[in-house]
């Protein structure tokens, strides 16, 4: 697997050191210590991943994240010291797809690197064609794009394959550690929160009244479906 990747972090021993592991696997790695520098080159597209610590000069990690969000899908990996339940819930709500508390091991940081992307390729090189519609919702995997009423959504690749997901199977009921499983890969119970932040963005994205959701429906205690309605 060869893929280009930015890693954002300030630390020049840890940057060197994720810098290694990654191209030992094949990967071209850039490295930007400063935050202005690092928005500057994460806006450019050319980076099908990015790694990016919290805490940086010039401009933070969410800065960065949410600039980068308005205008790319690919995958963000969060890497921080900055362990608090409250960053790792922000830093997933402004569209992170992972989060790795330091110290972390770099082989591990690699494994996540490799999950997010062979996922996200998975997603944007399907080879099914027709399109599939669900109530005022509707995924075309040829163009590996989701309308709401026919106007494209914008989403993060996360947030893209919960919704393909729930799109694919309309009325069907998923617990939070299922759709945590099939989603994010993991072969265990994870933080099922990481869930509860995507579907509120995506609630943002898709209801009339997200505080009154009538597409994406809470089953309390059980989890969430997707409603075949009609607006």
């Amino acid at each position: 697997m060869s893929a280009r990747i930015l890693v954002v972090e300030d630390d020049p021993a840890l940057a060197e050191l994720v810098r290694d592991y990654l191209e030992a696997e094949g990967f071209a790695v850039e490295i930007c210590a400063d935050g202005r520098q690092a928005l500057a080159a994460a806006l450019e597209g050319r980076h099908e991943l990015v790694l990016l610590d919290l805490m940086l000069p010039g401009l933070s990690g969410f800065e960065i994240l949410r600039a980068y969000r308005a205008k790319w899908p690919y995958p963000v990996l969060v890497v921080s010291a900055r362990g608090d339940d409250v960053d790792k819930i922000r830093g997933l709500g402004l569209g992170a797809d992972d989060y790795v508390a330091k110290p972390f091991s770099p082989a591990e940081l690699v494994a996540r690197v490799k999950a997010h992307l062979a996922r996200y390729r998975r997603l944007t090189g399907s080879g099914e064609t027709r399109e599939i519609a669900a109530g005022v919702l509707a995924y075309d995997p040829q163009k590996k794009q989701i309308k709401l009423a026919g106007v494209p959504l914008t989403r993060t690749a996360k947030e893209h394959e919960l919704l393909v997901l729930l799109i694919e199977h309309p009325d069907r009921l998923f617990s939070k550690e299922e759709l945590y499983s099939r989603v994010w890969g993991e072969s265990t119970v994870g933080d099922v929160s990481t869930v509860t932040v995507h579907i509120r963005r995506l609630r943002e994205k898709v209801e009339a009244d997200p505080a009154d959701p009538r597409i994406i429906e809470t089953v309390w205690g059980l989890g969430y479906r997707l409603k075949l309605v009609d607006r």
